[in-house]
């Protein structure tokens, strides 16, 4: 498939390259899904306001385990695999569980930590139902607080809506970013 729009092509606007200049490490390219929304200054400026990438109230590790899991959850391979190659590793994401984030569940032998097997819960039940039932409220607030619950649903949808944009743009997938595994057989 094809890119449903063009993203831009340097040299940037200043809006756009200042927000790329915050956000990419020196020497690498803007991301695809960034220039194509740098097209449009309003909704750009909308979209890199809504973001959750600043230290809160999650550890990094539970961030990524969210943020792979409903991308994976929403079929988006673009933003999959940019949040796994940029950050797998830093968190300690095994093979087995970034393959689990996307083809098994919480259930799986992979997950040790029971905050991280409600997070995978969360991430599902909201994917399907988007809504938490008190059971799985109360298992989360056993290990997160109330301000972390907010975060996980802020990241949620906020990664919901990145993956509409992926998926609904056909943004081309970045050559460096991984792609999703194939199911372990079973």
């Amino acid at each position: 498939m094809s890119p449903r729009t063009q993203p831009l092509q340097p040299p940037f606007p200043k809006f756009a390259q200042d927000q790329f200049d915050r956000l990419m490490p020196p020497g690498v390219a803007p991301l695809n899904l960034f220039t194509t929304l740098a097209a449009d200054e309003r909704l750009f400026g909308r979209f890199m306001a809504g973001g959750l990438l600043d230290p809160g109230h999650l550890t990094l590790r539970q961030r990524e385990i969210v943020i792979d899991r409903i991308t994976a959850r929403c079929s988006s391979e673009y933003e999959w695999g940019v949040h796994t190659s940029l950050f797998a590793e830093r968190v300690g994401l095994t093979q087995l569980q970034i393959v689990s984030l996307v083809h098994g569940g919480a259930d799986d032998p992979c997950w040790t930590a029971d905050d991280e097997r409600v997070l995978i819960r969360i991430c599902d039940q909201l994917e399907q139902t988007c809504s938490l039932d008190a059971d799985l409220w109360a298992k989360a607030r056993a290990h997160l607080s109330v301000a972390a619950m907010t975060e996980v649903l802020m990241l949620c949808g906020f990664y919901r809506t990145v993956s509409y944009l992926t998926n609904g743009l056909d943004i081309a997938l970045e050559p460096w970013a991984a792609r999703f595994p194939q199911a372990p057989p079973r």
